[in-house]
């Protein structure tokens, strides 16, 4: 069973980035699959991993239209991806070390991080992205 599910309401209406939104999605949902079965730290460490690579690469996307459109609210969105990229990298050192219920702790952050920046943050650019042809 699926923590996050896609639907309409976490669409920001632009192709590219909405199928990057559904790809960390599936990343969150393997996270939660893993713990769910009891897998060990090298499993996570893998999906942590590659959760940072790929959020990386899905931020790049989105600020390269910043830049490209001169978002005005770009700054203050950025500074959200470097404190996700910063979080995230902190519950992987965390797990490296062997805190205990680090794994649920970083499940919570990314559930609820994902849900409200797409849902409120991304949101936002919706409107100017469009008005500048960005479908």
């Amino acid at each position: 069973m699926s923590l996050i599910k896609w639907d309409d309401g976490l669409s920001v209406t632009l192709v590219e980035i909405d199928r990057q939104h559904q790809r960390l999605i599936e990343m969150i949902n393997d996270l939660h699959d893993a713990m769910k079965q009891g897998k060990g730290k090298d499993v996570l460490k893998k999906i942590i991993n590659g959760l940072i690579e790929y959020a990386g690469y899905h931020f790049r996307t989105e600020e390269k239209y910043f830049d490209k459109f001169g978002y005005p609210d770009a700054n203050s969105h950025k500074e959200e991806h470097r404190d996700f990229t910063k979080k995230v990298a902190e519950f992987k050192d965390g797990l490296t070390a062997g805190k205990i219920g680090l794994s649920m702790e970083l499940l919570d952050f990314l559930t609820q991080w994902f849900q409200t920046h797409v849902k409120i943050v991304d949101k936002k650019y919706v409107p100017f992205f469009n008005e500048k042809g960005l479908k």
